[in-house]
């Protein structure tokens, strides 16, 4: 007996991933973080279908991190939230909305921001996934 696969539409799906994406940003609660700018680090796990990128073999078909990766430090480094889960969530958003990205899992570090931890932040998935 052989093995059958039936596929219904696009069932699989492919990671592109950026990881220890460091950007200096003003963030943070306190007067004293306000004035200065602190290192936040991301990684990005991004839902797209490299199918058609591995047939071309151009740029063009593709999901092009560096591109991700120019957008989200032009934004980050002018924005100053307070809070790193309001950071989080803009750049989902960016990521989802201008790079037709259908699912996003994103983490923000915040190094240093508690004195005993290596580092401290949120992770969020948005979107859907196949």
């Amino acid at each position: 007996m052989g093995l059958f696969f039936i596929a219904h539409g696009n069932m699989f799906m492919d990671i592109v991933f950026i990881r220890d994406l460091r950007i200096d940003t003003v963030i943070g609660i306190y007067d004293w973080e306000r004035e200065i700018r602190q290192t936040v680090v991301f990684d990005l796990e991004m839902g797209a279908d490299i199918a058609k990128a591995a047939s071309s073999d151009t740029i063009q078909d593709t999901l092009d991190y560096k591109a991700v990766s120019k957008r989200l430090v032009e934004f980050v480094r002018e924005s100053e939230f307070q809070l790193v889960e309001t950071l989080a969530e803009r750049c989902a958003e960016i990521v989802l909305a201008e790079f037709q990205v259908p699912w996003i899992r994103l983490i923000l570090n915040k190094v240093g921001a508690v004195s005993a931890a290596r580092d401290v932040g949120v992770i969020i998935e948005r979107g859907q996934r196949d």
